[in-house]
């Protein structure tokens, strides 16, 4: 296949595109640069069935010549600090981003994969959760930019499907870590990794027993493939349904790092979801894929990778200690030292 990648250049992107092209595809990655990083497709540059573009998916119908099979649409910023220093860039991406893309793959017939996000549940009062529960979201709140740009991108997404025959696919992705990700983006996996080997306190928000489900990164991307090489609409979630305390997963990366840092309570930010679990039944009925890679082994690989770049993870301390994680604030400034 030729695949299109928006957001190819990012962290869960840019592990796509390695996949595809281990896999004989051709890729087109499509990545405006404001959380991605050419870094992460640098060593892609010299394989002939590789392209990369700079360009923003919201500004303008997709640059892509030639032929097309297949679209996936990654392109959004995913981490609290990068859509709340970018919420309009991050609206347009979900709402014309999304409709670009279903427009490349309509104009060739292709195949369409949504990357959706397990934010569309909100604060769920529903547990774990399965696709068909609504979600349980504030519009207005702090995370809002983000849940209601994917919302709107399913939303949109279903109706090319329904309306113009687009074979369109959905996925819902719970927390999803490993290596490639920016030490400082603010998620909680790079944040207590980054502060571990740092030997800086482990910043916990609330009294940590809010639950989170961890997903390697290769598991998910093995979702992604799976459900870019099927004719499922979807949505289908894709995530580890192991369910995890923050506190344990703190305590976790200490083992790992072997850090002997402290553990820090902070006050638990506005619509923080308390707990989130994925029911992942319709991915392994209708995709034939769970997940297999544990969370020691996946952090492990993680924290080796980490390790290996001290200065990078060193620079990153200060951008950590006023970030936030997954479940964090609007702004830093929102709670005592939001993070």
């Amino acid at each position: 296949m030729r695949v299109v990648v928006t957001g190819g250049a990012g962290f869960l992107g840019s592990h796509l595109c390695r996949w595809l092209l281990a896999a004989d595809h051709e890729v087109v990655c499509i990545d405006n640069l404001s959380t991605g990083r050419r870094r992460n497709v640098d060593p892609l540059l010299g394989d002939r069935r590789f392209e990369f573009h700079q360009a923003d998916v919201a500004a303008a119908p997709l640059p892509v010549p030639g032929r097309v099979d297949a679209v996936a649409h990654l392109a959004s910023p995913a981490s609290p600090p990068d859509y709340h220093r970018m919420p309009l860039e991050t609206l347009a991406v979900g709402s014309r981003g999304t409709e670009y893309a279903l427009q490349l793959a309509a104009r060739h017939g292709a195949r369409f994969l949504l990357a959706s996000t397990s934010e569309v549940y909100g604060d769920p009062e529903v547990h774990p959760q399965s696709e068909d529960y609504w979600g349980h979201v504030n519009p207005v709140g702090p995370r809002s930019v983000y849940d209601e740009a994917k919302r709107y991108a399913e939303a949109v997404t279903t109706a090319y499907g329904r309306r113009l025959g687009v074979d369109v696919g959905i996925v819902r992705i719970f927390n999803t870590y490993g290596p490639g990700m920016r030490p400082e983006d603010g998620r909680v996996v790079t944040s207590f990794v980054t502060q571990a080997l740092n030997g800086d306190p482990l910043t916990v928000y609330g009294d940590g027993s809010q639950t989170r489900s961890f997903c390697y990164v290769d598991d998910l991307v093995r979702g992604l493939v799976a459900m870019l090489s099927s004719s499922v609409p979807g949505p289908v979630n894709l995530g580890n349904p192991v369910e995890r305390t923050v506190l344990e997963l703190a305590q976790i990366v200490r083992e790992v790092t072997g850090s002997h840092s402290a553990i820090e309570f902070h006050p638990l930010p506005e619509n923080d979801p308390t707990r989130r679990r994925p029911d992942v039944t319709r991915a392994a009925q209708q995709l034939g894929w769970r997940p297999e890679v544990s969370d020691a082994e996946g952090l492990r690989r993680t924290v080796e990778w980490f390790r290996a770049r001290p200065a990078e993870v060193s620079a990153a301390a200060a951008a950590v200690a006023g970030a936030q994680y997954e479940g964090g604030p609007a702004l830093a400034a929102a709670t005592s030292r939001a993070g």
